[in-house]
């Protein structure tokens, strides 16, 4: 699974440790997330469309093998 995380965190302005907070996860659950090692759950998913404020499809895309 693809996801343009990093590229709206860097757009907000906003570190690793900040959307941590936000979202109320770790920051090595944002890393992992962002380097695709890590496919969120749909409530994750949920909150970070949310604060974004953009679709779940525009943040995850789905890859030919998943």
């Amino acid at each position: 699974m693809k996801n343009n995380i990093k590229i709206e965190r860097i757009l907000k302005g906003i570190t690793q440790e900040d959307l941590a907070k936000i979202i109320g996860v770790s920051r090595q659950t944002i890393n992992a997330l962002e380097s695709g090692k890590y496919v969120p759950s749909t409530v994750l998913a949920l909150k970070l469309s949310q604060y974004f404020g953009k679709s779940v499809n525009e943040l995850f895309t789905l890859e030919e093998e998943d």
